[in-house]
């Protein structure tokens, strides 16, 4: 299956969608004006092209958005991207560098027992 490419805009009204869905436009440009502070005109050219992409569909009456693309997959897709532009696409490579960074015993632990449970 071929993953559509998001800007961060559209992730953005993405995330919205599928917290709340199915949503009208109407109330993704009301919750997008007050936890991202974008007018209505802005949110709906990104739902446009949304729709465009095939990442969402749009039905009638009340302009209903529902998502045509899951929420996990744009994250694996996502996570694959950063490690073949950043990584040279070596997950061992991204992992040790992520585990290098600031991070707290408590995490070390939950990473541990979900690599042991692989």
């Amino acid at each position: 299956m071929e993953t559509v490419k998001l800007f961060d805009s559209e992730l953005k009204i993405m995330d919205i969608l599928w917290d709340k869905e199915p949503i009208s436009a109407k109330e993704i440009t009301l919750i997008a004006a007050e936890t991202i502070g974008w007018n209505k005109n802005t949110t709906y050219t990104i739902i446009k092209k949304l729709i465009e992409k095939n990442a969402i569909e749009r039905t009638e009456p009340n302009f209903i958005c529902t998502s045509l693309i899951k929420k996990e997959d744009v994250r694996k897709a996502e996570t694959q991207s950063l490690i073949d532009k950043l990584y040279n696409g070596s997950k061992k490579a991204f992992f040790a560098a992520f585990i290098e960074d600031d991070i707290s015993e408590d995490e070390l632990e939950v990473i541990k027992k979900l690599i042991e449970k692989r």
